[in-house]
C-alpha cells in the first residue's frame, strides 16, 4: 500500500509538472503573438503600417493559424504529442525570429503566415497532452493552468518589449528587430526542455476514455450538431478575443494617448486579469463537479457566468479615465479567458481520444476565422472614420451569442459516438 501511495504521489506531481511545462509553452506563444501589436509604433518608423494593413497582417497570422490548428491536430494524431509539439515549437520560434529581418510589408506578411503555421498546433498539442495525463474530473483545472499561460505571456509582453525597445540597439540594428530575435530564442530553449523532459505516460497510467473503434473523420465530426455548434460558438467568441488581443495596444495608444512608459507600467493589467480568469473558470467547473453536478451543468454554469462579464466592454469608449478603461478591459479579459478555458475543455468531454486532435483543430479553426472577420471589420470601420465605438459594441455581444449557441446545439455535454458506415 505504501509503495502504491508513493507511486500515486509521483504520478500526481508528474501530471502537474507537465501542465506547468505546457503553460510555459503557451506563455511563449502569447508573448510571440503580442510582439507586433506592442512594437508596431517602432516598426512604423521603418515600415509604414495603416489600419487596413494592420488588419491584413493579423489576418495573415490567423488564416494559417486556423488552418494549422486543424493540420496540427492531424499531425498530433499521427506522430504523437512528444514529437509533434517539438516540431511545432521549433517552427514557430524560427518564424517569430524571422520578423526581425523583414524589410517591408511583404516580408512581414510572410513571417505572419509562417508564425500562424507554427502556432496553430500549440493548443491542440496542449489539449492532447492534458488528456493523456489527467482524468476527466481534473482536466478543466489543468486546462485552466495551461490557459493561464496566455496571460503570463501577455503580461510579460508590455514591460519586456518596452525594455527591449528602449535599450536594445545592439549591432546597429533597430530595437524592434531584437524584440523578435529574443522572443524567438525563448521558444527554442523551451523546445530543448520539452525534448529532454516529456514522455507519454504508460498505458496503465494514462487517463481518458478508451477509443471506440477507428477515429471519426472530419466529415463525421461536422455531421454532428454539437460539433457545429461548438465551432460556431468559438467563431463568435474568438472574434471578440482576437480583436482585443491585437487591437487593444493600438486603441490605448490612439484613443487614450498611451506612451511606452504607460504601456510598461499598466498595459499588462488586463492580461493579468485574464490569467486569474483562466484559473477561476477551470476551478469553478471542477468545484461544481466535485459537489455532484453533472459535467453538463458544471461546464454551462461556468460558461454562462464567464459570458456575463463581456457586455460591459461597450462602455469603454465613454469611460472618463484611463483607470476606468483598464478596469473595463480587465473584467472582459477575465471573463474571456475563463470562457476560453472551458471551451478548450469541451472537446475532451465530447470526443474520443482518437478524434481529439481533429475536434480541437476544428474548434480552433472556427475561432481563428472569427478573428479574421472581426479584424477586417475593425480595420474597415477605423479607416472609414467610424471609430472604435461600433466595433467595441459588436464585440461586447459575441460571447452571449456564443453561449446561446452552445446551449442550443449541445443540450447535454457528454461523450459523442461516431459510427462509420459499413463498406459493402
Amino acid at each position: 500500500m505504501e509503495a502504491m501511495t508513493s507511486a500515486g504521489a509521483r504520478l500526481y506531481a508528474g501530471r502537474w509538472a507537465i501542465a506547468a511545462m505546457i503553460t510555459v509553452a503557451i506563455a511563449i506563444s502569447y508573448l510571440d503573438r503580442q510582439t507586433l501589436p506592442w512594437a508596431i509604433k517602432y516598426i512604423e518608423a521603418d515600415i509604414p503600417i495603416g489600419n487596413q494593413t494592420k488588419a491584413f497582417l493579423d489576418s495573415a497570422f490567423l488564416a494559417t493559424y486556423g488552418l494549422m490548428y486543424l493540420g496540427g491536430g492531424w499531425l498530433l494524431d499521427r506522430v504523437g504529442t512528444r514529437r509533434g509539439f517539438l516540431a511545432i515549437m521549433i517552427f514557430w520560434s524560427l518564424a517569430c525570429a524571422s520578423h526581425g529581418v523583414a524589410g517591408g510589408i511583404a516580408a512581414l506578411v510572410v513571417s505572419r503566415l509562417l508564425l500562424g503555421v507554427g502556432e496553430g498546433g500549440g493548443f491542440p498539442a496542449a489539449t492532447r497532452a492534458i488528456a493523456e495525463w489527467f482524468p476527466p474530473q481534473r482536466r478543466a483545472a489543468a486546462m485552466g493552468l495551461v490557459n493561464a499561460g496566455t496571460a503570463v505571456g501577455a503580461v510579460i509582453a508590455p514591460p519586456l518589449i518596452a525594455g527591449i525597445l528602449a535599450y536594445g540597439h545592439w549591432f546597429d540594428l533597430a530595437s524592434w528587430r531584437w524584440v523578435f530575435f529574443i522572443t524567438g530564442g525563448f521558444g527554442l530553449l523551451w523546445a530543448l526542455w520539452w525534448f529532454l523532459t516529456y514522455r507519454t505516460p504508460p498505458h496503465e497510467q494514462a487517463h481518458g476514455e478508451a477509443d471506440a473503434g477507428p477515429a471519426p473523420t472530419i466529415a463525421m465530426l461536422l455531421s454532428r450538431r454539437e460539433v457545429r455548434g461548438l465551432v460556431a460558438a468559438k467563431f463568435m467568441s474568438d472574434g471578440a478575443w482576437y480583436f482585443y488581443l491585437f487591437w487593444l495596444p493600438k486603441y490605448l495608444f490612439e484613443a487614450h494617448g498611451f506612451d511606452l512608459k504607460q504601456a510598461a507600467t499598466i498595459g499588462w493589467i488586463p492580461y493579468a486579469a485574464s490569467g486569474v480568469g483562466s484559473l477561476c473558470g477551470g476551478w469553478l467547473s471542477s468545484r461544481l463537479l466535485s459537489t455532484g453536478r453533472s459535467v453538463d451543468a458544471a461546464r454551462k454554469i461556468a460558461l454562462g457566468l464567464s459570458a456575463a462579464c463581456m457586455p460591459w466592454v461597450m462602455l469603454a469608449p465613454s469611460a472618463a479615465s484611463v483607470a476606468a478603461v483598464i478596469t473595463i478591459f480587465s473584467l472582459a479579459f477575465f471573463g474571456q479567458q475563463s470562457w476560453s478555458t472551458l471551451v478548450m475543455t469541451l472537446p475532451t468531454d465530447l470526443a474520443p481520444r482518437s478524434a481529439l486532435g481533429r475536434l480541437a483543430g476544428l474548434v480552433g479553426l472556427g475561432g481563428a476565422f472569427g478573428g479574421i472577420v472581426m479584424g477586417q471589420a475593425a480595420g474597415w470601420a477605423l479607416d472609414a472614420g467610424l471609430g472604435y465605438t461600433p466595433v467595441l459594441t459588436l464585440a461586447a455581444t459575441l460571447h452571449l451569442i456564443a453561449f446561446g449557441l452552445i446551449c442550443l446545439c449541445i443540450p447535454r455535454i457528454s461523450q459523442l459516438t461516431f459510427i462509420r458506415k459499413a463498406v459493402p
